[in-house]
């Protein structure tokens, strides 16, 4: 099936066709790790980590680029603040990043790029730049990029030279000969980390860092160049330019931006304080329960995170993950599978192949993950619905399986039911402030209070768990019981 999804290059929607037959190189734009990662992080790491998933699902090989940026102005503001190296600051934030990511189901890229790994290949870089007329060194020690020399500038965020410049730092740099010229290379100021240079001691501006690492590892023209849409411009605009000017070939083919994240509709930021940071997130919720939330919209779009819909959602994969756990237990009875296997258990293959479709219809259309999640609530009202019929038992099992192997894509529902139930239901318990054998014995006495038909006492006890967040399940095997996730303190 044909890949189409929307080209930012282009403004247009394409069909995705490869450099190599059977090939993506793809390069996103990491973290720069100057503080914890958030959600926002989270969220570009989950979009790229999807993307790279179906590709391969679909049968590439995909080649994919992540950098960190673990030198700037902010990294080395930090490491001042806590009286530490800012290198050794970096590689601390990265290891705990690293963990993160990994604990959110987050695959690591095939090349984890790193700036400081590379600074004498941005350097050589740069003196090519300044060879071919497109850079410019100071006697300040600064290298900047003549934006005026290099024509097709703005052709990604549609802005023109002359207001280019709007929304960027106007901050007086001597030597720089138009304020709309970026920093290729920027000289060091007096106990800033530094690297030697034709120019003098210094180190790399934010810009040649993806470049040069995007090349090194993917050629001068990759597939797809990618990541949040606040980085358009000037970062990936800045990107092409320097990159263009010093191949004269297209640098990347397709451009795939996810949107932003917003808190109650604002957007995050530390004046008010309401960010949220991917350790915050990893705390209190398991990692389906994140990007199954994360997921839910167009990647293109901001997501707006209200409150609530972490637990909503947590409800939903708790949910399924119980579906299964009753699929898992029919498998126990392996006598009767048999037996009806010879009678009349009828197998639908074809349930397999319509499930796939629909997942494919909806990826291969702009990666809409918004659409596969919500096929995944039909597959399980159909499981619910057959879960009490015996000769559904294969049937259940091959829809479960199936959606096991393709829901890989975006990362859920690869847990063990019974461990992701446990560790949700434990944690709603201490929530609650009760026990699990404290709510056994309360339904103990509760059964005791019905076998003797004092009912009055039965009720209460039955008040007294629903008010700590129980749910009472009467049914013909006898009651059970659950957390309510859905009750508010």
């Amino acid at each position: 099936m044909n890949i189409f999804f929307h080209n930012v290059l282009t403004k247009k929607r394409e069909l995705f066709v490869p450099i190599e037959e059977g090939k993506v190189k793809m390069y996103a734009c990491g973290i720069t790790v100057s503080g914890d990662a958030h959600i926002g992080h989270a969220y570009q790491a989950v979009i790229f980590d999807v993307i790279k998933k179906y590709f391969e699902y679909k049968g590439y090989h995909v080649t994919y680029v992540r950098n960190y940026t673990d030198v700037d102005d902010k990294i080395i503001a930090k490491g001042i603040e806590l009286g530490i190296d800012p290198q050794e600051y970096a590689k601390k934030q990265i290891i705990k990043t690293d963990l993160e990511l990994n604990k959110l189901g987050v695959d690591k890229p095939t090349v984890q790029a790193k700036a400081t790994e590379n600074i004498e290949d941005m350097i050589s870089f740069i003196s090519k730049l300044i060879e071919k007329g497109y850079a410019y060194g100071t006697e300040a020690g600064d290298v900047f990029f003549s934006v005026e020399k290099y024509s097709q500038y703005g052709k990604l965020s549609n802005r023109v030279i002359e207001d280019s410049i709007n929304g960027v730092r106007k901050d007086i740099e001597p030597g720089k000969l138009d304020s709309k010229d970026f920093a290729l290379w920027k000289s060091a100021k007096e106990g800033e980390i530094y690297w030697e240079s034709p120019w003098g001691k210094g180190r790399p501006g934010w810009h040649i860092e993806c470049s040069t690492m995007s090349m090194k590892y993917l050629g001068e023209t990759m597939d797809i160049h990618g990541g949040g849409k606040d980085l358009i411009f000037p970062h990936h605009e800045n990107e092409i330019a320097q990159s263009e000017a010093l191949t004269g070939k297209q640098f990347s083919n397709y451009w795939i931006h996810n949107g932003l994240v917003k808190i109650n509709g604002q957007k995050m930021s530390k004046s008010l304080g309401n960010g949220i940071s991917l350790k915050e997130l990893l705390d209190n919720y398991h990692s389906d329960v994140i990007r199954f939330t994360l997921l839910q919209n167009s990647y293109k779009s901001d997501i707006n995170i209200i409150d609530g819909v972490f637990e909503e959602n947590e409800k939903h994969i708790y949910n399924f993950y119980k579906l299964f756990n009753t699929i898992d237990n029919l498998k126990t009875n392996e006598e009767l599978i048999e037996k009806k296997k010879s009678t009349d258990m009828e197998v639908e293959p074809e349930l397999s192949v319509k499930i796939k479709t629909a997942f494919d219809e909806a990826m291969s259309n702009d990666f809409n993950t918004a659409v596969a999640l919500s096929h995944l609530f039909q597959h399980f009202d159909k499981m619910k619905a057959t879960i009490n019929k015996t000769k559904e038992i294969e049937n259940l099992k091959l829809i479960k399986e199936t959606l096991i192997n393709t829901y890989y894509v975006l990362g859920i529902l690869q847990q063990e039911p019974k461990k992701v139930i446990e560790e949700i239901k434990n944690k709603y318990l201490g929530k609650f402030g009760i026990t699990e054998e404290e709510v056994k014995t309360l339904i103990e006495k509760r059964s005791e209070y019905k076998a003797n038909k004092d009912y009055a006492n039965a009720d209460k006890i039955k008040e007294v768990l629903i008010e700590k967040g129980i749910l009472i399940l009467d049914g013909p095997k006898g009651t059970e019981w659950d957390v309510n996730i859905g009750k508010k303190n």
